[in-house]
């Protein structure tokens, strides 16, 4: 049977300027597509477990916030159950586990209304509690992917699979959001000695 002729690879593109119009309408002024933008809130109803906020700012190699990003999240739900059918477990039905939110173009604050998940437990292995979270932005060619973990789970982040896999131990504050009420405050710094850990997926 013939091989198939190898393609020549495209290049790369950033996502921006534009990728509010497309994934988050209403942003941007335009309301006659969705009622709501996707993601907007992750709340159907009275979702278990503690209400909490993550509030982040993204900064470039400058130190300057980037302000036309946008980001989304992945959790679990308080009992540590994502809602997908590959968990195969049955999530809250009053929480999405999914968030999709923009940077504010004056401050470059995005912020996550949501629940504290609960560790997750994958093939015997326990992962301490943590958000996935996507960025995507003007200048970014291929959108990253980190996670955040919480400053008040230090036994459960010391023992996570993936933070012991860092090699520079230095680095893994870079993806741990500290508690201030009931708000987590992060940063994500894309270049630069405090550059924030991101995942080859």
């Amino acid at each position: 049977m013939p091989y198939a002729p190898k393609l020549k690879e495209s290049a790369s593109q950033t996502a921006g300027p534009y990728v509010h119009i497309g994934c988050m309408p209403n942003t941007t002024g335009i309301h006659t597509i969705f009622d709501t933008d996707l993601g907007s809130t992750m709340f159907t109803g009275e979702a278990k477990g503690e209400r909490i906020n993550i509030e982040a700012v993204i900064f470039d190699g400058s130190g300057t916030p980037v302000k036309d990003a946008m980001v989304e999240i992945w959790q679990a739900d308080a009992n540590g159950v994502f809602a997908s059918p590959e968990d195969g477990r049955e999530a809250d039905p009053h929480f999405t586990g999914f968030g999709r939110q923009h940077a504010d173009h004056d401050t470059g604050v995005f912020r996550f209304e949501t629940i504290k998940p609960g560790a997750v437990s994958v093939d015997g292995k326990t992962y301490a509690p943590h958000v996935l979270m996507w960025i995507a932005a003007r200048g970014i060619n291929l959108a990253l992917a980190t996670r955040v973990y919480f400053d008040d789970e230090a036994e459960a982040n010391e023992a996570d699979p993936f933070l012991s896999r860092i090699e520079l131990k230095s680095r893994v504050p870079t993806l741990i959001a500290k508690r201030d009420g009931n708000t987590y405050r992060h940063e994500i710094h894309l270049q630069g000695p405090d550059e924030t850990v991101f995942f080859d997926l």
